[in-house]
């Protein structure tokens, strides 16, 4: 459970529109207080986590609910730079992709990946998995303090 009046930041990173929409709405009614950020293709998501351009001044996220199949940067190279990385590699990433293929799986726990979800295609069963994200990693979990530090 955080324990901050802050609200919980989260870089959503997803292409699909229709994905994109059910999860923002899924969080309007959040039971903790969320900021959701939202990167469209790999290479945006980058931007965010690195503060540039139109992110300048954004905070890290709390947490990162990271596409595996992504245009631009894929999955895989979004999670790699973030766990080489000393100021992001503690931001838990939970892979969220239509994507069961062992090999995506292995390699995403191999890159240090702290959750992979498979979509369903069913939406009782997609808003299910949502509303399972929020009950264990967004109030269960304690996450790491971060720095209140801004991107320059």
């Amino acid at each position: 459970m955080k324990l901050s009046d802050q609200p919980l930041e989260i870089l959503l990173v997803e292409d699909n529109k229709g994905d994109i929409g059910l999860i923002e709405e899924f969080f309007e009614d959040a039971k903790v207080r969320i900021n959701l950020h939202v990167a469209e293709d790999g290479e945006e998501a980058v931007r965010f986590l690195w503060g540039e351009d139109k992110f300048r001044g954004s905070s890290h996220p709390d947490i990162i609910l990271l596409d595996w199949n992504l245009p631009k940067k894929t999955g895989h190279e979004i999670l790699k730079e973030i766990k080489d990385n000393c100021d992001l590699k503690n931001i838990p990433v939970i892979i969220l992709t239509i994507s069961s293929a062992e090999k995506d799986i292995f390699r995403a726990y191999d890159l240090h990946a702290n959750a992979y979800i498979v979509k369903p295609i069913d939406f009782d069963e997609f808003m299910k998995v949502i509303g399972s994200i929020e009950d264990f990693w967004l109030e269960a979990v304690t996450l790491p303090s971060k720095k209140d530090q801004k991107f320059d």
